[in-house]
């Protein structure tokens, strides 16, 4: 049975989901794009944005958590206890890949000793220190773990999609930017 005026989750918490989810679409598209490119202005430009939009999504990222830490969200709709299972797994996934996929970042851009300066003016501490393999081996980390968020995030958008469309049980619109 179709549920007509589902419980939302708060402005701030609808805010901090769409921006996160941009900038991490932004971010990956940006990334994948860079990586092959030859050494130029142009790929030196891409890998900054792609460092500032890591860090912006680090800080995104610890926002949402403290939010949703001091702000209960609303109840689960009826479904399933398999499907109410995977959704809170996927969701804790999701906290741990906002955190690890970023970190793994600097990690990687201090070990390889590019410093990261946030847009251009705010110089972060190094990481790690510089060493050649480590940031190999963090590359590496770093890529599957964005690999792996992005699975997530398919993963999500399908769930949301069947949810809206199949089960019409209304949980879209508790994320809906739009006011009901």
């Amino acid at each position: 049975m179709p549920m007509t005026s589902p419980a939302r989750y708060t402005p701030v918490a609808i805010v901090l989901h769409w921006l996160l989810a941009l900038a991490i679409v932004c971010a990956f598209c940006v990334g994948l794009y860079m990586a092959d490119l030859p050494f130029s202005p142009l790929r030196l430009k891409l890998y900054n944005w792609h460092k500032w939009a890591g860090v912006t999504i680090l800080a995104l990222s610890a926002l949402r958590l403290l939010w949703r830490l001091a702000h209960r969200p609303p109840a689960d709709l009826p479904m399933p206890a398999w499907q109410a299972r995977l959704a809170h797994a996927t969701h804790a996934l999701f906290y741990v890949a906002f955190f690890a996929v970023p970190l793994t970042g600097w990690a990687m851009s201090s070990a390889k000793g590019f410093p990261i300066v946030w847009f251009g003016v705010l110089p972060l501490p190094d990481f790690v220190p510089k060493d050649h393999d480590l940031g190999e081996l963090l590359e590496a980390v770093h890529a599957w773990l964005a690999y792996g968020l992005a699975a997530l995030v398919l993963a999500h958008v399908a769930a949301a999609l069947k949810h809206q469309f199949i089960d019409r049980d209304g949980l879209l619109a508790r994320m809906s930017l739009r006011r009901p």
